[in-house]
């Protein structure tokens, strides 16, 4: 990430920001899979888009959910990829069982 210059960010400080940014790391979802995102954490919640195979997804925070079993295992960790928009962990390559981000607020 290159950063030409660095703005006062309001309520806080600005390298904080830029190393908050940095700090997000992509994972792969498992191999073959259209991964369906949703509204929230759980089958019970809305698809809003469907990622193609090979997709990369940040992860910001994560949140238990539905309990789902996947190509990572058995998991109720759900991941916030996105403003409103959740998988479960277990069809992302995280290379652990438990949470690898902050819970969610």
């Amino acid at each position: 990430m290159s950063v030409d210059r660095v703005e006062e960010v309001e309520g806080g400080d600005a390298a904080e920001a830029v190393a908050t940014a940095a700090a997000v790391r992509y994972y792969s979802i498992a191999p073959g899979v259209r991964l369906n995102v949703r509204s929230g954490p759980g089958t019970g919640y809305s698809i809003v888009r469907v990622l193609p195979e090979g997709s990369k997804v940040p992860i910001f925070c994560q949140t238990p959910g539905t309990t789902i079993t996947g190509p990572y295992g058995t998991s109720n960790i759900w991941d916030n990829i996105d403003d409103g928009e959740y998988v479960s962990d277990a069809y992302v390559n995280t290379g652990s069982d438990g949470y690898v981000a902050p819970h969610c607020g």
